[in-house]
C-alpha cells in the first residue's frame, strides 16, 4: 500500500523524465533514488555508480546472471 507524500515539483519532474526513460512509475523513480540514497548513506566508501548498478543487478535476481568462473579454476 502506497501513502502519499508530498515532494518539490521539480523533483517531481525529474523523476518524470526518469521514470519514462527507465521505464518505471514516477513513484518507483522515487523510490528507486530513495534506496540509492539510503545505500550510498549507509557505505560513504562506495561510489554511487557502483551502488546504483548494484541494486539493478539484485533487483534482475539470478535469472539473468552469469555465474564467474575464475581462470585458474578452469
Amino acid at each position: 500500500m502506497g501513502i502519499p507524500v508530498r515532494i518539490d515539483e521539480t523533483l517531481y519532474e525529474q523523476a518524470k523524465i526518469q521514470a519514462r526513460a527507465e521505464h518505471r512509475t514516477i513513484a518507483g523513480q522515487v523510490e528507486f533514488w530513495a534506496m540509492i540514497g539510503r545505500t550510498a548513506l549507509d557505505n560513504p566508501d562506495l561510489p554511487i555508480d557502483f551502488i546504483q548498478d548494484l541494486l539493478i543487478v539484485l533487483a534482475e535476481g539470478k535469472v539473468n546472471s552469469t555465474p564467474f568462473n575464475h581462470p585458474s579454476r578452469l
